[in-house]
C-alpha cells in the first residue's frame, strides 16, 4: 500500500538553485527486443555491480478482479517461489551465493522486478530472473505458506496501529476504486484466492509487450543483451490482446468523511487527513513540492515544529503527495496519547488554514530550497536509482530529460506560487479524516470536527 516509488520520492527533492548547477540524468541507450520487451541501458563502471528494474505494466494492484484483493503482489511473491527448474530453496541458495539481491513485488500500477549483482554473476542472476518470469512452478505448497504468511501479517497489522492506521485509510479514502486494493490483500479477499486464480491473472499481466526493463552498471552492451535475449527474448506473448491499462479517475471527496476505528487496548491515538492531490507530472508539481517541504516534509516544517517542537505531542508529524496517471493524494498523519487527540487536530486544522490563506514567507521558501537542493543530488548516485528513474520515466513518458526541465520551472517559483499551491490542495471540507485509537477516551474529543462512522478493530478486514 505504502507507496515506495522512486519517482514520487524523487518529485519532492527538487531546487532552483540545483538548476543552476546543470544536473542532468544520464540518458540511456534504448533496445525494443522482437517481442516488444523494452530495455534501457547506461554503462557505469565506478563499481562492478549491475542493477536492473523491470516494470509489467498492468500487472500492477489496481488490475486485480474485483473479488481478487492480494491476487497481484501474491502472484508476484510466488514467483520468486520456484521454477520449472528450481525449487524455491534452490533459487534463495543461488541468489545467496552470489550475494545478489532479486525482489519481485506489485505496486499499483505495475509490478516491479529489481535486482542487483555483482557484474560477473550477472548472467547467471538473468537466467534466474527469466526463468521466474518466464517459468514460474506455481506449486501448491508454496502457495499455501504465501498466502497463510500474508493472513498472519494482516493480523499483525491490526496489532500495530502505525500500520492499522495507513490500511484503514486507505480503504476509507478509496473505496471501492481499482486503487483501493490493498497491496497485501484482506482476511476474507485471500481467503478466497485459489492458485488457479493467480496462473490466470499471470498468464493475462505478465507478458514481454508490457515490459519496460533499466539496467545500469559495470557490463557492456554487447554482453548485456546477449544474455538477455537469451533468457527474455525466448518470452513470448499470448494470443489475447495487450490488457487496457486505463484507470477511471480518482475519487471525489466532496465533502469531509470522518472515520473513528476503535481499538480498546491502544494508549495513543494516530490519525491521517487525506485530500485528492495531483497527477503525475502535473503543472502545480514545482509549487507543490516546494509548499510541501514547508508544511509537512522535514523535520523542521509547520506540522512538525507545532506539533513535536513546540507542543510535544508526538515524535513524528509529517505530510507528503502520491501521485500516479490517474490522480493523486495529499495526506498528514501524526500520533499523540489519547486524552490530546483533540488538540493535536486543531493545531492540524489550523495549519491547514494558515497555509491557505497566509501562505510562505520569502526566507521560509529559500529555506526549503536549500534543504531540497542538499537531498536531491545523492538520491541518483545509486546504480539502483538510476535504473528505477529510467524505468519509472519511460513508464511515465516523460524523457529523461524530465528533471533538468521540472528544475528550470522550479527555478521560476514564488512564495506566491507556494501560496497557490496550498489554496489548491491543502484541504478545507472535501477530505478524509481516520483516527484510530482507545474510542471511550477519544470518542468525546472528536465530536467538535463532526460526526464520525465507527468501526472496531476486531471487525473482519479494514
Amino acid at each position: 500500500m505504502k507507496v515506495t516509488a522512486l519517482l514520487a520520492g524523487i518529485l519532492t527533492l527538487l531546487l532552483p538553485a540545483l538548476a543552476e548547477s546543470a544536473f542532468e540524468l544520464p540518458s540511456p541507450e534504448k533496445i525494443i527486443l522482437d517481442n516488444g520487451l523494452t530495455v534501457y541501458y547506461l554503462k557505469s563502471s565506478d563499481l562492478p555491480l549491475v542493477s536492473f528494474r523491470m516494470l509489467v505494466r498492468g500487472a500492477g494492484t489496481a488490475y486485480e478482479p474485483v473479488e481478487g484483493e492480494g491476487i497481484a503482489d501474491l502472484t508476484a511473491g510466488l514467483l520468486l517461489k520456484g521454477t520449472a527448474e528450481m525449487d524455491a530453496e534452490a533459487v534463495a541458495e543461488a541468489l545467496d551465493f552470489m550475494g545478489a539481491s532479486l525482489e519481485i513485488r506489485a505496486r499499483e500500477e505495475f509490478a516491479e522486478v529489481r535486482g542487483e549483482c555483482l557484474a560477473e554473476y550477472l548472467p547467471r542472476v538473468l537466467e534466474i530472473a527469466g526463468s521466474c518470469l518466464l517459468k514460474p512452478a506455481f506449486k501448491e505448497e508454496e502457495f499455501a505458506k504465501e498466502r497463510a504468511k500474508r493472513i498472519d501479517g494482516i493480523k499483525a497489522a491490526k496489532d500495530d496501529p502505525d500500520d492499522a492506521v495507513r490500511l484503514y485509510f486507505w480503504k476509507a479514502y478509496f473505496g471501492a476504486h481499482p486503487m483501493g486494493h490493498l497491496n497485501q490483500g484482506t482476511e476474507t479477499s485471500l481467503k478466497k484466492i485459489g492458485l488457479r486464480d493467480l496462473r490466470e491473472f499471470y498468464v493475462a499481466s505478465y507478458r514481454p509487450d508490457q515490459v519496460i526493463a533499466a539496467f545500469v552498471g559495470d557490463v557492456s552492451r554487447e554482453d548485456l543483451m546477449s544474455n538477455v535475449r537469451k533468457h527474455f527474448g525466448i518470452w513470448r506473448n499470448p494470443p489475447s490482446t495487450k490488457p487496457a491499462l486505463a484507470l477511471p479517475p480518482l475519487p471525489k471527496i466532496p465533502a469531509k468523511k470522518l472515520v473513528l476505528v476503535d481499538k480498546p487496548d491502544a494508549s495513543q491515538a494516530y490519525f491521517v487527513l487525506g485530500s485528492p492531490g495531483f497527477p503525475m507530472g502535473d503543472a502545480v508539481t514545482p509549487a507543490a513540492d516546494v509548499m510541501n517541504t514547508l508544511f509537512g516534509g522535514r523535520f523542521t516544517s509547520w506540522l512538525s515544529t507545532e506539533l513535536r517542537i513546540k507542543r510535544g505531542l508526538t515524535y513524528g508529524a509529517q505530510s507528503s503527495f502520491q501521485s500516479w496517471r490517474s490522480g493523486g493524494l495529499f495526506s498528514c498523519t501524526s500520533y499523540t496519547r489519547n486524552e490530546k487527540i483533540g488538540e493535536m487536530l486543531e493545531i492540524t486544522f489550523d495549519l491547514l488554514k494558515k497555509a491557505r490563506e497566509q501562505g510562505f514567507r520569502a526566507e521560509e521558501v529559500e529555506s526549503a530550497r536549500n534543504y531540497i537542493l542538499g537531498q536531491f543530488p545523492p538520491s541518483l548516485e545509486a546504480n539502483g536509482s538510476k535504473a528505477s528513474a529510467f524505468a519509472e520515466l519511460a513508464f511515465y513518458g516523460y524523457g529523461f530529460d524530465y528533471y533538468t526541465r521540472l528544475l528550470r520551472k522550479i527555478q521560476a517559483e514564488s512564495p506566491e506560487d507556494a501560496r497557490k499551491a496550498a489554496l489548491k490542495l491543502l484541504p478545507q471540507e472535501g477530505f478524509v479524516l481516520l483516527v484510530l485509537g482507545k474510542a471511550i477516551e477519544i470518542r468525546p474529543l472528536l465530536k467538535k470536527f463532526g460526526t464520525f462512522q465507527e468501526k472496531k478493530i476486531s471487525d473482519p478486514d479494514f
